[in-house]
């Protein structure tokens, strides 16, 4: 199933919609989606401790990486748990995820040359970061730190949970999630919470994981009251 430019545009306008003037039940079909019957249940099940628990709110994460990276294969698989044949994403993907008691909106934003300075615009009230690298791209993985270090030097992101996800493990010749640590400077985020997490997208290994830690830190920022900008959902 090939997702073109006019489909994403058409898909993510259709989320904006219903994010800004009603909410998804989870669990709920929607167009182009098939969830089977227990990912229903599940579904339903989660959504409503999540709304006992959080007055029905949401997160905001922006995911973002160099072209290639793995991120719409990320967002899908984590969205209706397929792997997606896709083509690169010319603009931006959104999407519901709901997982551990917290419903994110995550953005998957176009990682080509010509629109890495589009990226700033999707950074407003946003929580959470979650950086994709190739981890076998070793030729492009210098332009993959310069990229990073300009979104979380942002005044905008200085407060955001940082993610990142060392991509494609299974890979010959992948850099390790170390090395990957290394070559970000991650150690440089004085203050900041981060975590780099191996992963391998097209089987989904490492993503819940990953998703695992985001969900309880940002939870924890909140409750520290680190997070003031939590949308309301529906609203």
């Amino acid at each position: 199933m090939v997702h073109n430019a006019h489909f994403r545009y058409v898909q993510a306008a259709a989320c904006v919609k219903d994010w800004l003037c009603q909410d998804w039940e989870a669990g709920e079909e929607r167009p182009g989606a098939g969830p089977q019957a227990d990912q229903i249940k599940m579904g339903n099940s989660m959504r409503k401790l999540f709304d006992s628990l959080f007055g029905n709110r949401e997160m905001r994460v922006v995911m973002l990486g160099l072209d290639a990276a793995g991120k719409t294969t990320i967002l899908y698989k984590l969205h209706i748990g397929e792997i997606l044949s896709t083509v690169p994403t010319i603009g931006f993907n959104v999407e519901k995820v709901q997982y551990k008691n917290v419903l994110f909106t995550v953005w998957d934003v176009g990682g080509q040359e010509k629109l890495r300075p589009l990226w700033r615009h999707y950074f407003n009230n946003t929580d959470g970061l979650i950086y994709v690298v190739d981890s076998q791209d070793r030729e492009r993985v210098t332009k993959a730190a310069s990229e990073f270090k300009a979104i979380v030097d942002d005044p905008l992101m200085r407060h955001s949970a940082v993610l990142v996800f060392a991509n494609k493990q299974d890979m010959r010749g992948a850099l390790s999630a170390a090395e990957v640590c290394e070559a970000l400077g991650m150690s440089q985020l004085k203050g900041r919470k981060w975590h780099v997490q191996s992963a391998v997208a097209i089987r989904g290994e490492g993503l819940y994981e990953g998703l695992d830690w985001l969900a309880s830190t940002l939870k924890s920022m909140q409750r520290s009251g680190q997070i003031t900008n939590v949308q309301a959902a529906g609203r």
